[in-house]
């Protein structure tokens, strides 16, 4: 079989100059999920997880979906917020800038998008030996 696999799509994104305010509140960083699952039509299969570090630490959230995860991290004290998308059906884009900026009040975005195949492109490369 050749010509391009099935692929996926992921996300890794990072937010900087974040209000410290909003990466300690859960409610805040949920808001900002519930937006990504309905935008982008996600489908958890389980309520958000989330953890909040004691004191003036971050929080950490995980949402699995049927089409993988979504989780993020934040750094109240460095302004920062780490997120990884990952769905193994191709989505539209979401305008991360926008999104973060609205809620996490962030003044810069980094966003790198991977396509993410779950097989090899064609035969030749099926038959490359697996990296040990």
């Amino acid at each position: 079989m050749s010509g391009a696999a099935p692929a996926g799509v992921e996300w890794v994104v990072e937010a900087f100059g974040c209000e410290p305010a909003a990466l300690r509140d859960p409610r805040a960083l949920g808001a900002l999920v519930d937006e990504l699952v309905a935008t982008l039509a996600l489908r958890p299969v389980a309520p958000a997880h989330w953890h909040q570090f004691p004191g003036p630490a971050g929080v950490t959230g995980l949402v699995l979906l049927a089409e993988s995860h979504l989780a993020l991290h934040t750094f109240p004290e460095h302004g920062s917020c780490c997120l990884n998308l990952f769905c193994c059906v191709p989505r539209a884009e979401w305008d991360w800038a926008a999104g973060l900026t609205r809620h996490l009040g962030a003044t810069r975005v980094a966003v790198r998008r991977l396509a993410r195949a779950y097989a090899p492109a064609d035969a030749d490369a099926a038959a490359e030996p697996a990296l040990a």
